[in-house]
């Protein structure tokens, strides 16, 4: 069976080697560059068995992007704290949303409405949250979000894509990705926010889509790693009025 690598950087901005990979299931750190093969060199190695291959990598290879812990301690903030996060961060605020369904979109009036077939009054509804996303974009703030879309969409899908018109009324950029894309690029399956490039809030769900708890992430490494997803989503993404456009062609 295939190992689960995650890609965690490079030292090189032009070929991709030296890098540095980690098994998501055991923990192992897999790294690939240059391989050493004077003979004077290798006669220095010790403990260097049959069908081990030494390689080279810079010092800061190493330093930027190896695991620091493997029992690093998760920091689960309340939701109060994670609220704050919206209108403490300096400039720019990015998440990303992988679910098929999200089960608090279910227990809400705008979610019966929609499935009622009846036009939704998003401001009505969400005049608080509006009035808040409003304020801080009038800041110049950026609120930024990439869903990722089944084919055909599912029906929490549906309600996000009508849900989007409010988002983009009070300042914030909706953009989509079919799933087909976000897993040709192997986006991480995880929804998380990334604020000001320096701290992400990873989003923890049940196995009944419920919001579990979030966990506050700010090791460098770690961090570059969910940007490096967001700049992947990005470069792949499309208004989410296509989506729509395309799904109302089809109703025609």
């Amino acid at each position: 069976m295939a190992r689960r690598l995650r890609f965690n950087g490079t030292g090189s901005g032009v070929n991709g080697c030296p890098s540095i990979h980690e098994d998501l299931d055991t923990g192992e750190v897999i790294v690939h560059g240059p391989v050493l093969t004077d003979p004077d060199d290798l006669s220095q190695l010790r403990h260097l068995s049959e069908g081990e291959v030494p390689v080279v990598v810079p010092r800061e290879l190493l330093v930027d992007f190896a695991p620091k812990k493997s029992d690093r301690a998760r920091s689960i903030i309340t939701l109060e704290e994670f609220d704050r996060l919206f209108t403490r961060f300096a400039h720019t605020a990015w998440r990303l949303e992988t679910r098929r369904r999200y089960a608090s979109d279910e227990i809400t009036y705008t979610y019966a409405e929609f499935i009622a077939g009846r036009p939704v009054d998003w401001e009505g509804r969400d005049a608080e949250w509006c009035a808040e996303r409003r304020a801080q974009t009038a800041l110049g703030k950026r609120f930024e979000r990439v869903r990722v879309i089944d084919t055909p969409p599912t029906t929490g899908q549906l309600y996000l894509l009508d849900n989007a018109r409010r988002n983009s009324a009070v300042g914030e950029t909706i953009l989509g990705l079919r799933r087909s894309d976000a897993e040709r690029v192997r986006l991480p399956d995880e929804d998380f926010w990334i604020f000001d490039s320096r701290l992400v809030a990873l989003l923890n769900f049940d196995d009944a889509d419920n919001l579990v708890d979030v966990e506050l992430i700010t090791e460098p490494a770690s961090v570059l790693r969910y940007a490096m997803a967001r700049d992947a989503a990005l470069h792949h993404a499309v208004p989410y009025e296509e989506f729509a456009a395309g799904r109302a062609a089809r109703n025609e």
